[in-house]
């Protein structure tokens, strides 16, 4: 079994994942801020499923938008366990509203959170997983980055495909050091989340005021779009569900792409020849060992 780390697991995909790695075997370290103030009642909760379902589910302070909170949690499940097996990067913020009502300073938080982030935690992690010769990242997407993009979404979207650009990126840089990558893809699940629900919102209200004119009501309209898209079925645990049979996987037989999205917005479509011509590429100019992990 596996010593986990996810990041952003007070709510949303980042809770369920950990509950669910959780209950299949492995010692989980659900990280989130604020575990004695806002989210203290993630932490009670989270407690109270480890203790009820007989789990090794725990929680520790990580905050993504500090290199130091990231450093210090790390440190804290080495010194616990001796290594750390998979690293999960959930932790995301989502902005909704008119594009040029966002600030550039804005815009550059919520890089800070969704790219950023990962860097730090980065790090902070693959320090010891390259030590080791072996590691897996796991990181989770979003079908935005190659899929249908509605309007009012914009910082958010460039920011996943920032993550997602890095996640190719390391994939390949870190391969030879043994360690795996798997990108996760849900779509848009507008029940099971709190995404929309705590999604920030531009601070510049006239230039909002002035997008109101020709497109009021629009987010809702999305939002409701979203909604009918997806089936009656579609199950928000799914995104937890593939991450475990990720984790579970053989090392060196995992996916380098799984997609979650009962709404089919043509994500998958877009990845599998995006991918397929990164996989040629690697193979032209002789560097085809990059896309399968093993130690050289």
């Amino acid at each position: 079994m596996s010593v986990v780390l996810i990041t952003g697991a007070s709510s949303g995909f980042g809770a369920l994942t950990a509950r669910a790695l959780a209950r299949a075997g492995h010692t989980v370290y659900a990280s989130m801020r604020a575990t004695t103030d806002r989210n203290a009642a993630a932490v009670a909760e989270a407690a109270a499923f480890s203790d009820h379902h007989n789990v090794d589910l725990r929680t520790i302070e990580l905050d993504v938008q500090s290199q130091a909170s990231a450093d210090v949690a790390v440190a804290k499940i080495i010194a616990a366990h001796g290594a750390l097996d998979v690293l999960v990067h959930n932790a995301g913020h989502m902005v909704t509203g008119p594009t040029e009502a966002f600030t550039p300073e804005e815009i550059a938080h919520v890089y800070d959170i969704n790219v950023l982030g990962t860097q730090r935690v980065n790090r902070a992690a693959l320090p010891h997983m390259r030590a080791r010769g072996n590691g897996l990242v796991v990181w989770i997407g979003s079908s935005s980055t190659r899929g249908g993009t509605p309007p009012y979404l914009g910082p958010y979207f460039a920011a996943k495909a920032g993550m997602d650009a890095l996640a190719i990126s390391y994939a390949a840089e870190l391969a030879r050091f043994n360690i795996e990558t798997s990108i996760v893809v849900p779509g848009s699940f507008t029940h099971g989340t709190n995404h929309f629900a705590h999604s920030g919102r531009p601070a510049d209200e006239a230039t909002v005021k002035a997008y109101d004119e020709r497109y009021a009501g629009l987010m809702e309209q999305v939002s409701q779009r979203l909604a009918e898209l997806a089936p009656p079925d579609a199950d928000v645990a799914e995104v937890a569900a593939a991450v475990v049979r990720i984790v579970q996987t053989p090392h060196g037989k995992r996916p380098f792409r799984v997609h979650i999205d009962p709404a089919d917005d043509g994500s998958e479509v877009v990845s599998v020849v995006a991918d397929r011509i990164r996989a040629e590429f690697l193979t032209r100019i002789g560097l085809d060992d990059l896309l399968h992990p093993g130690l050289r």
